[in-house]
């Protein structure tokens, strides 16, 4: 795929590996549109990219349908809507055991980062499916593969469901030239990190693997010609071993 002038939707992009895969798309030439819930941290993040065209940003909760409606709305009335989408949403919280977990929470991140997932696909796909051409980038995470105490419940079970809304929709379009890659990253250095219960020190920050590690990535996933499905990514810091 030449990457010049493709579209390009970006949730949760206005940080972490979002930002960082936006980045790295914007600079191969591509329209990016950023959407997130700040619209300082996106207009932050827009007016930061180095670009051949102008980053545009568009607030959107995407647990809500009716924001994923109206920024799909506006990305088809300004002829952009997405070739390539990066689902990138997504959060956790502090109490995340089954003994302190706040059931509203578990819900919450259940909306965000599984059901927001959902939505913005579902919202892509149709167009993606008429074009018969179109490449997703699901960010998920190792916890979406294996159980980790430290991820907690509620990002564990949000994850283990976007990972099998992203192999679902493999299933049923990749033939017919809509792909999807689950990408399972391990520890990232990014500000999900402050809902931790302990924050990690800032030397074990910098061995884990940070947000621009993950542009280079999507590009070369990007670039691949479109009978090439990679259907499932793990990418993990040296020292944190293979789920």
């Amino acid at each position: 795929m030449e990457l010049d002038d493709k579209h390009v939707l970006v949730t949760g992009g206005g940080t972490g590996i979002g930002l960082g895969i936006a980045s790295a798309l914007a600079a191969e030439g591509c329209r990016v549109v950023l959407c997130g819930r700040r619209a300082d941290v996106l207009q932050a993040a827009a007016e930061g990219l180095e670009a051949r065209h102008p980053v545009r940003w568009k607030t959107c909760d995407v647990a809500h349908r009716a924001d994923v409606r109206a920024l799909f709305d506006w990305l088809e009335a300004e002829d952009s809507m997405p070739d390539i989408l990066v689902n990138s949403a997504g959060s956790n919280v502090v109490k995340r055991t089954m003994a302190d977990v706040d059931p509203e929470d578990f819900d919450r991140l259940l909306a965000i980062n599984a059901t927001g997932a959902f939505n913005v696909m579902h919202a892509a796909l149709p167009t993606m499916r008429r074009r018969g051409d179109g490449l997703i980038i699901n960010v998920v995470s190792v916890a979406g593969r294996r159980v980790f105490g430290l991820a907690g419940v509620p990002y564990s079970a949000s994850k283990f469901a976007q990972a099998a809304i992203g192999s679902f929709v493999n299933s049923e379009v990749a033939a017919e030239g809509v792909r999807v890659t689950n990408i399972f990253p391990g520890e990232v250095n990014t500000p999900i990190l402050e809902k931790r219960p302990v924050m990690p020190p800032p030397e074990q920050r910098e061995r884990m693997l940070q947000p621009d590690d993950f542009g280079g990535l999507v590009v070369a996933i990007a670039r691949l010609p479109s009978r090439v499905l990679v259907s499932d990514l793990v990418v993990t810091p040296t020292y944190m071993p293979q789920p």
